[in-house]
């Protein structure tokens, strides 16, 4: 299960903060791990944001949709600075109480047993003669 969450943690990264690209804007190795751990900041301050909206509605922080919360989270700050300074807590409690919204319904139980996988033929198989 833990696994699985760290899959969509990735999935998360390269879907909505990258947007889908394939690869890094930078060139250098110095910029490539710049964006890196840019990446990753603004991946871990998305999440921790998340947990303390899914303890407002008190549910678990997973079952908070990552991709509806990301991008309300980041208009409230592209729009902050538009605004006077004594807004912002006013617009970060109006979040927290439409932070139902964001979340999902209950996961299913996952199980993916070891198995052993069938080797696929490396020739069709023959088709009957009909006579």
């Amino acid at each position: 299960m833990q696994r699985w969450e760290i899959e969509l943690g990735f999935r998360e990264i390269k879907h909505s903060l990258q947007s889908s690209q394939w690869t890094l804007r930078s060139k250098q190795p110095q910029l490539v791990r710049q964006e890196l751990w840019g990446l990753l900041i603004a991946y871990t301050l998305l999440r921790r944001l998340m947990r303390q909206m899914a303890a407002h509605v008190k549910v678990e922080p997973l079952r908070m949709g990552f991709q509806v919360a990301s991008m309300a989270i980041i208009d409230l700050l592209r729009f902050a600075p538009l605004e006077s300074a004594g807004t912002l807590p006013k617009r970060l409690q109006l979040l927290f109480d439409q932070a139902h919204l964001f979340v999902l319904p209950p996961r299913r139980k996952r199980s993916y047993p070891r198995v052993v996988k069938t080797k696929t033929a490396k020739y069709p198989a023959k088709m009957p003669v009909s006579s």
